[in-house]
């Protein structure tokens, strides 16, 4: 095709879209609300609502701000705003007022962040897929103004949080991702007043690095060595050392920050996305399941090594073969070690068979199916959340993702 045939004209969707993307570099946050009400209004669409994932993983906030619609919560199970949240799928629900209420997911790459919720007279193709890129630049614009404005945290906490739940929130990469090959997802518990759990993740070309950590005690000292523990990590990830001597990093820092007699569990995974294989060092932690075919089939039993700061020997790494749909889930001892009673653990056959129970119902997808595991575990714990409880979980696919190059 010549060069001259090629149309370069801007059309009214380029427009649109365009007029967001060239204004973001200097809109100050608060002003990103009425700006968006005013392009959902060109497409025809009115009560715009941008509602935001609350700590707790319970309710969809309502963002406060100019020429917003500003409801109630929303809650994440049962409502359409819930539904397109959990499964990144819009919505579309007949409105009270009259018309149609959409419900647009917005996605950070795969991780949402939020939803979109407007009203249309009526609902076209085209108005889909305007709206479906408009939500997508609108999430972007969230995320990248997040890093200088307290307008989206305020609006997400839902009572006082801690100073050191405060730090890890901040520690934390998104709470999913996925891609054709792999998915993950996270949650944090007690969401307020979390101290020493922490996960970490990273894709670099076809491996997956993970790492899933709990720091002994409570409180900031919790907090602090956590920080260090991922600090450690992330450098010796981007210093490209193996496995064992990831260990070794954290070890040594962890170690000469804090002294002897402090120390931190920790689960450490490399997991080939494009093969499955896995490698895995557990550094005093609760070994992870594998779900198979939606049910609990073993532990990924490992060689453990002293937790990280006793300066424990090289661990030795054990491999795992994965198969696609594979799920492995991983979990501090805050889930396992809750009392029932005093003289009552709630152990792993109980996790276990919440796992299992839960795979009895159609899966909704990783974030979906972890977020309600989370729930479940807790009201079976009596809604009691004493010690830090995390939970992470990878979905192996397998395949490849070179398909996402090629243009149409």
């Amino acid at each position: 095709m010549g060069e001259e045939s090629v149309d370069r004209s801007e059309g009214f969707g380029e427009r649109l879209l365009g007029l967001l993307l060239d204004r973001a570099r200097l809109m100050p946050p608060q002003l990103i609300a009425p700006l968006v009400a005013e392009e959902v209004a060109r497409i025809g669409g009115r009560d715009v609502s941008i509602l935001l994932q609350d700590y707790a993983q319970e309710v969809l906030v309502p963002l406060p701000g100019r020429k917003l619609h500003v409801g109630q919560p929303e809650p994440m199970v049962g409502s359409p705003a819930g539904r397109a949240f959990l499964l990144a799928v819009i919505v579309e629900a007949a409105s009270t007022r009259g018309g149609v209420r959409m419900y647009l997911p917005l996605l950070d790459g795969s991780d949402t962040v939020g939803v979109l919720a407007l009203t249309m007279d009526a609902v076209g193709d085209d108005d889909r897929r305007l709206l479906r890129r408009l939500a997508g630049l609108v999430a972007d614009m969230l995320v990248t103004k997040s890093a200088y404005t307290d307008q989206f945290f305020l609006a997400r906490r839902r009572e006082p949080m801690s100073v050191s739940a405060e730090i890890q929130w901040s520690l934390l990469p998104p709470l999913s991702m996925t891609v054709p090959q792999v998915a993950v997802a996270g949650i944090l518990e007690p969401a307020y007043r979390v101290a020493g759990d922490s996960f970490d993740y990273a894709l670099n070309d076809n491996i997956l690095h993970i790492a899933v950590i709990d720091a002994m005690g409570h409180g900031l000292d919790a907090a602090a060595m956590a920080t260090i523990a991922i600090g450690a990590y992330r450098h010796a990830r981007r210093v490209f050392v193996s496995l064992a001597e990831k260990y070794a990093y954290m070890d040594d820092a962890v170690s000469r920050q804090f002294g002897p007699d402090h120390f931190v569990t920790a689960q450490l995974m490399h997991l080939n996305v494009t093969t499955g294989e896995l490698e895995l060092v557990n550094a005093g932690h609760p070994a992870p399941l594998l779900i198979r075919h939606g049910r609990v089939e073993r532990q990924l039993e490992s060689a453990t090594t002293l937790p990280v700061g006793f300066g424990g020997e090289e661990p030795r790494i054990r491999e795992h073969q994965l198969q696609p749909g594979d799920r492995v889930l991983c979990y501090t001892d805050g889930i396992i070690e809750e009392h029932l009673s005093p003289e009552e653990l709630f152990g792993e056959a109980r996790l276990i068979d919440c796992v299992n129970r839960l795979a009895e119902g159609r899966s909704e997808g990783i974030r979906a199916d972890l977020r309600d595991l989370s729930h479940a575990l807790k009201r079976e714990r009596g809604g009691h959340t004493s010690d830090d409880a995390t939970l992470f979980m990878i979905e192996w696919r397998g395949g490849a993702a070179d398909h996402l190059t090629v243009l149409d």
